[in-house]
């Protein structure tokens, strides 16, 4: 049986822990791997080697800080297949998506390159007689990202190509469900020139996520995952002193008007529902139809639900693979069973689904799950998986008013063909990230990526300008350099500009 090992100051290592878990192929359901669950030892471990690795980095020019940082993306560019695979074999979700998910965060390597700009500081001249004021931005020391299983390359690369671009030693907790990702991404680093003990990579569980929450070591922790453990994250990091941004969770809405072309919206909710078996943070989990645009819109969803090519990622027929776990499996299967016992109609049933050649593997078919109410089970969690619920509504002020009821505010798209319409949901919803006939609105690198209310704890959205906030604080200087006969000013009084 295949060891993955963690990573700490530039070495494979088992550490001091015999605990493993076990890693599966979820279009096969058989163990591939065990991994390493490192303990609250392997973290200080990983800690001290980021500690020790920081005051060089941190002095590091930015011009050989780029240098790593480009060599670092031409080699994730070279590999990405590979990591692709790697994805594949261990989340379940298709090689195109999977490829796609690489090249997301290569975008944010992209962003981080430019990182000379992105830290400039500023600078007045003559703020007073012969004194001068001026600021700039210095990394923070040892920052963690806790990240989640749905994207193990994507959602570690928006956190620390920009943490380390800004000087920063960063220790990766990666979700033990699928991390051999994380374990070639370290070895790609250490290809590009990066010094050892700058970028490490600890696998476990709550053990060595208290032990991150925990250390007087650690500056700063990035979370993405549900929003009961982001609340808990934000809790336990922020009272010992850290730096927190912990993304929740989700419920996803796409508003469908009346005026809607409806074969167009129709495609586009099917593959931002059925898209990655649905475990994506931006999947639309529920379409809110308004008005007439009901029943269209149901009948040509349900078509597409019932077209799309299920069988394993490494299938390049396939469309949509296996959810990552038959615990998630089963567990979505339960919250079918409870829309259809609390009422709503099940009107494409993805239970039982069955993929020859993989049947043991976790697969859960489409679902669409019609007339469903908002005090249902299927509306008020968070399903992570392939099912699509459709709520009806009178009006577009109705699908405001219940999306703002909603606790989470992730993500929210609109599919209309009235620009007033789509300016008075855009301005009307308390939602972070919105598509006008864009179903997975998630922003370019160049932006920050970050949800509303429940579906965010912390005031710092994820990559982007306020990442580069996030992992660096200001120091703001005001320096005089009097000539040698000058005569001194000093005052006892609060001093001012003259």
């Amino acid at each position: 049986m295949r060891t993955i090992e963690h990573w700490i100051a530039g070495k494979t290592t088992t550490g001091s822990s015999d605990r493993t878990a076990e890693v599966f192929n979820p279009a096969t359901g058989d163990q591939q791997a065990q991994v390493c669950l490192g303990s609250a030892a392997d973290v200080d471990a990983a800690v001290a080697a980021a500690k020790d690795a920081f005051g060089g980095w941190s002095q590091t020019s930015l011009s050989r800080r780029t240098k790593v940082l480009f060599a670092f993306r031409e080699l994730v560019n070279a590999h990405a297949g590979e990591i692709a695979e790697l994805i594949t074999d261990e989340h379940g979700k298709v090689l195109s998506d999977a490829l796609g998910e690489v090249q997301r965060g290569l975008e944010v390597v992209e962003f981080a390159c430019g990182i000379p700009s992105l830290l400039k500081g500023d600078f007045s001249d003559q703020v007073s007689t012969d004194v001068d004021t001026f600021s700039f931005r210095e990394p923070l020391g040892v920052v963690a990202g806790i990240t989640p299983f749905n994207f193990p390359a994507m959602v570690p690369m928006w956190m620390f190509p920009v943490a380390i671009a800004c000087g920063n030693t960063f220790v990766l907790k990666p979700s033990e469900r699928d991390p051999s990702a994380s374990m070639r991404i370290a070895e790609l680093w250490q290809q590009a020139g990066l010094p050892d003990g700058v970028f490490n990579v600890v696998h476990g569980d709550k053990e060595a996520v208290d032990a991150i929450l925990d250390s007087p070591d650690v500056a700063a922790v990035s979370f993405v995952g549900s929003t009961p453990i982001a609340r808990y994250i934000h809790e336990r990091g922020t009272a010992t002193g850290k730096r927190v941004q912990a993304l929740g969770g989700a419920k996803n809405h796409a508003i469908i008007l009346p005026d809607a072309d409806v074969d167009f919206a129709a495609d586009h909710l099917a593959a931002a529902a059925f898209g990655s078996a649905g475990e994506r943070c931006m999947a639309i989990s529920a379409a809110v139809a308004v008005g007439d645009a009901a029943d269209a819109l149901v009948a040509a969803v349900n078509d597409r639900a019932r077209a799309v090519k299920v069988g394993s990622g490494r299938d390049r027929d396939s469309e949509m693979g296996p959810v990552v776990t038959r615990a998630a499996q089963q567990r979505i299967l339960g919250l079918i069973d409870t829309g259809e016992t609390q009422g709503a109609a099940v009107t494409v049933d993805g239970r039982g689904y069955v993929v020859e050649g993989h049947e043991d593997g976790f697969f859960v078919g489409p679902t669409v799950i019609d007339n469903v109410t908002t005090d249902m089970d299927v509306y008020t969690q968070e399903i992570f998986g392939p099912v699509l619920s459709v709520v009806r509504v009178d009006d577009v002020d109705a699908a405001i008013t219940l999306v703002n009821s909603n606790p989470y505010g992730n993500g929210t798209a609109i599919f209309t063909s009235s620009g007033e319409a789509a300016r008075r949901f855009q301005r009307g919803v308390h939602v972070g990230m919105i598509g006008i006939n864009v179903p997975v609105p998630v922003p370019m690198a160049f932006y920050s990526f970050g949800g509303w209310k429940d579906s965010l704890f912390g005031d710092k959205h994820v990559h982007g300008p306020e990442g580069v906030s996030f992992y660096t604080r200001a120091k703001v200087v005001t320096a005089r350099w009097p000539r040698a006969s000058h005569t001194s000013d000093a005052s006892y009084h609060f001093p001012t500009s003259k």
